[in-house]
């Protein structure tokens, strides 16, 4: 991490587990963690102030439909901040609304707190791209998907050249 004092928001969705996320955060002194109770209080606090990464527990309800209102939220004041999601199991269902919230990566509990903090440095050292288009904020995925291309990277649509050694492999 490049920067000192980078924001960490925590919305889970029990005060317990909240305090127990927000201690463990709080060890690394690079950190500011923010706790938060509910969804109005952090999107009151995100037009105010920037956030680097939110922490959300999908065990909340409508959680991806939370973190999809906030990257379509116009008035906050960092729209690229990474999102980390925690959830007991994942379903198809429940990646599909993970991809189309711009969730940035989902972690499986029960999990060592010390995991999490890994994960959210690891977020804040690591450079991603970020779309802002109509329809979707979030992630760049569109080469994580099947049958798409990156745009770009200095071949033609129609192409019909298929590659034996891709540079990203």
């Amino acid at each position: 991490m490049s920067q000192p004092g980078k924001v960490v928001a925590v919305l889970a969705a029990n005060p317990a587990l909240s305090s127990v996320l927000t201690m463990v955060l709080r060890a690394d002194s690079r950190l500011r963690v923010r706790p938060f109770e509910s969804e109005a209080a952090l999107a009151t606090y995100m037009r105010i102030a920037p956030v680097d990464v939110l922490v959300v527990d999908l065990d909340r309800e409508d959680a991806p439909g939370i973190i999809a209102a906030l990257r379509a939220d116009i008035a906050i004041v960092r729209a690229d901040f990474q999102a980390i999601a925690l959830t007991r199991t994942v379903t198809t269902a429940l990646r599909e609304k993970s991809i189309a919230a711009g969730i940035d990566e989902v972690i499986v509990k029960p999990m060592s707190p010390r995991y999490l903090l890994e994960r959210v440095i690891a977020r804040l050292e690591r450079d991603r791209p970020f779309v802002l288009a109509p329809g979707y904020r979030g992630p760049e995925r569109r080469n994580r998907l099947p049958g798409t291309r990156p745009v770009n990277q200095g071949r033609r649509l129609g192409d019909n050249v298929v590659e034996l050694f891709p540079q990203n492999a």
